[in-house]
Formats: structure tokens, C-alpha cells, sequence
């Protein structure tokens, strides 16, 4: 399954029925008055999460949706049918805006959350309505109301308590298989994460949050270098941010600079999800040439007041001071602190 974090769509409620104009005409009833009967309501568009989505792929494929227009009145007073609603599931973590105005009209962040975003229209009334004593048989009845419609931007940000953030092969996808049933793609080259991943992390006693893992971002993302800053987004919603670095590259690269460089992508594509805590974690401790810098890098960071975590996926080393740290922050205390 593709995964479609971005849609635009249209969406149309239904038109209210119109009312009808009848008059009774039974044998030996020479004035039976009038008879016509009230149009039926449009049906509404009606949007649900679910937890048991995770992309949007469905309203890619199905960008106009309209929901049932209401039934219109028939004579001997019988009333339209009303139409029947357009329900529209997506997953949680959906936000829906305006297209044209930009405006948020919802935010689905909760499992089975429902909303009515457009309104059915009314069903118009029959002509036994009008009756009155000055008017015994109107000939006129309403129409029905007419629908709404509206241009939709719809954009997927997933739920998650910790986001994983780092350049491309720091070793996030290494991370949330070590800790969790998630298999993101996983190879020595840069980019093997093309679009983002959740996993649940089991911690101590039962308890467990959710990791979100990204694609990486690289210095420039802001004008689209890499992947860009296209799913940014989905850290937005995370409590914590674990920044993940990878010094076994020095002397070719410069892991303090790629740090800053990273740290400034997240300041230019929002000022509230460079303000997010983060947690500073050095990948890769396995490797010679990782030990080797270790200490002289954790040093710069612990002078600028950043705790550093020196984890290794590959043989565990780490982790569960780690998930600890990270109990702490989400909870007020690790599980041993009880």
C-alpha cells in the first residue's frame, strides 16, 4: 500500500428535496385540499478517524465525493425520504483545511472521532403546509435547500510520542526495529527510508508509546534538497524528538556541523517544532571509529548543557537507559522510579 499522506478532494452534500403540490381526489370528496407532501433532507458529509488507516490512498483515487440527495415529496402527504449521508473515514491524524482559504476545519486527532463538515440541505415543504383558513388550496411548495460544496485539503500527521530526527543513514530505521515490530528498509546507503514508519515500543511493566521514524533530512531541505521538508510535519505532533547522530563518518564529514545544519532545517520549517525537547543520541557505538570520537564529542555537547545517549542497534548497548530517559520525559519517571 502506497503511502499518501496529502490530498485534495471535493466534497458535496446532498440537495434538499423539493415539496410537492398535490390535491386529494377521491370518488364522492369534491374539494379534498391540498395533499402534497415535504421534500426530503440531502444527506450530510460526515468525516470519521480510524485507527485502522494509515494513509489516504482511497481519496487519491476518489477526489469527488457527493453525498445523496434528499427524495422529493409525493402526494396523499408523503414525505421525501431524506439522503443518505456521504461518510468519508480517514486516519487519525488528519487535519482538514479549507483549499481555498487555507482555514483548518478540523483536526481528527482522536480514534472514532466524528464530524458533520457539511451540512445536508433542507427539504422543501408540500403545498398542505400552506393551508390556512384564507388559502384552502395553495398551489405553490417550497424547493429544497440547496447543497454545500467545498474544496478540501486534506493532510495526514501521524500520532506519535517520540519522532526520530537525523540526517539520511544515522540509524533511525536501525533504532525503531531494534525497539519494535516495525521493519523499515534498512541498508548502507542514504535514503532507504522514503516515507515515514510507526512503530509501538513495549517498555517496562506493560506500559509502551508510539516511535515515529521519518525519511532524513539534509542541509538546503528547505528548498527541496533531499526529500525536502515534506514530512517535517509528521513530528509536529510528537512529545519528544530523538535527534539521532552519526559520527563514525569523521574525519570525512563533520558530525557537530551536520548536527547544526539539521537543527536549522527544523527552525525555517516552523519556530514551534524547533522549540520541540530533544533528546541528543550518538548511533553506531559498535563501530571503532565511533568509540574513537566518542568522548570528544559527547564532551562538545555536554559543554553546550545537551545530555548525549551513546546507543548501538546492533548489539543493544544503550537502549535501555535510553527508553528510560525517554519514560521520564513522557511520564515524570522511569518504570524503576515507581
Amino acid at each position: 500500500m502506497r503511502f499518501i499522506d496529502e490530498v485534495t478532494m471535493y466534497a458535496t452534500s446532498g440537495h434538499g428535496g423539493a415539496g410537492c403540490v398535490a390535491f386529494r381526489h377521491e370518488k364522492f370528496i369534491e374539494f379534498g385540499g391540498p395533499s402534497g407532501g415535504d421534500g426530503g433532507k440531502g444527506g450530510d458529509v460526515v468525516f470519521v478517524a480510524s485507527s485502522g488507516l494509515s494513509t489516504l490512498l482511497e481519496l487519491r483515487h476518489r477526489p469527488h465525493q457527493k453525498a445523496e440527495n434528499g427524495h422529493n415529496g409525493q402526494g396523499k402527504n408523503r414525505h421525501g425520504a431524506g439522503g443518505e449521508d456521504l461518510v468519508i473515514t480517514v486516519p487519525v491524524g488528519t487535519v482538514i483545511m479549507d483549499a481555498e482559504t487555507g482555514d483548518q476545519l478540523a483536526d481528527m486527532n482522536q480514534d472514532n472521532m466524528r464530524i458533520v463538515l457539511l451540512k445536508g440541505g433542507r427539504g422543501g415543504q408540500g403545498n398542505a403546509r400552506f393551508a390556512s383558513a384564507t388559502n384552502k388550496a395553495p398551489k405553490f411548495a417550497q424547493d429544497g435547500e440547496e447543497q454545500q460544496e467545498r474544496k478540501l485539503r486534506l493532510e495526514l500527521k501521524l500520532m506519535a510520542d517520540v519522532g526520530l530526527l537525523g540526517l539520511p543513514n544515522a540509524g533511525k530505521s536501525s533504532l525503531i526495529s531494534k525497539v519494535s515490530a516495525a521493519r523499515p528498509k534498512i541498508a548502507d546507503y542514504p535514503f532507504t527510508t522514503m516515507v515515514p514508519s510507526l512503530g509501538v515500543v513495549a517498555y517496562k511493566n506493560y506500559r509502551s508509546f508510539v516511535m515515529a521514524d521519518i525519511p532524513g533530512i539534509i542541509e538546503g531541505a528547505h528548498d527541496g534538497a533531499g526529500l525536502g521538508h515534506r514530512f517535517l510535519k509528521h513530528l509536529e505532533r510528537s512529545g519528544i524528538l530523538l535527534h539521532l547522530v552519526d559520527i563514525s563518518w569523521i574525519p570525512d564529514r563533520d558530525p557537530l556541523a551536520e548536527y547544526e545544519a539539521v537543527s536549522r532545517e527544523l527552525a525555517l520549517f516552523s519556530t514551534e517544532l524547533a522549540s520541540k525537547e530533544q533528546v541528543v543520541v550518538i548511533t553506531k557505538t559498535d563501530l571503532p571509529q565511533t568509540r574513537e570520537h566518542l568522548a570528544e564529542i559527547t564532551a562538545w555537547f555536554v559543554g553546550r548543557g545537551i545530555k548525549v545517549f551513546p546507543i548501538s542497534s546492533a548489539t543493544g548497548d544503550g537502549i535501555p537507559e535510553l527508553l528510560d530517559e525517554i519514560a521520564r520525559r513522557l511520564w515524570g519517571r522511569a518504570e524503576e522510579e515507581w
